[in-house]
């Protein structure tokens, strides 16, 4: 990954099971974002506050990592999802470059893979 922008990775204990990474993305104009660990509702908003904070601060396309993502739940569903958004509105993307066997589990029986890869 390139060169550190933002250090996001987070200690409180809202996040417990779950670090996050923003990083310079590996084409101009984007952001990489690498999530380790689990999301789930106790974490999930803490990853939608480091998320909206990469797309207003670096102002470019989210690329989100999932590969590393060992759980997640609807509420982390629903931070990509509300993020998403958030990118759209401002002209901006977002988009999951690598998932986990069960991140992409939960995006094949919700349909919603084709929004978010």
């Amino acid at each position: 990954m390139a060169t550190i922008v933002q250090d996001e990775r987070v200690d409180s204990p809202e996040a417990a099971g779950m670090e996050v990474g923003v990083a310079a993305g590996p084409r101009p104009g984007t952001v990489q974002v690498v999530v380790t660990g689990e999301i789930d509702f106790d974490n999930a908003t803490v990853l939608r506050e480091v998320l909206l904070a990469a797309l207003v601060s670096h102002r470019t396309t989210l690329l989100i990592d999932l590969g590393r993502v060992t759980f997640c739940d609807c509420a982390g569903l629903n931070t990509l999802l509300t993020v998403r958004h958030a990118a759209l509105q401002a002209g901006r993307g977002l988009h999951i470059t690598a998932a986990g066997r069960r991140v992409e589990r939960l995006l094949t029986l919700t349909d919603t893979r084709t929004l978010l890869m």
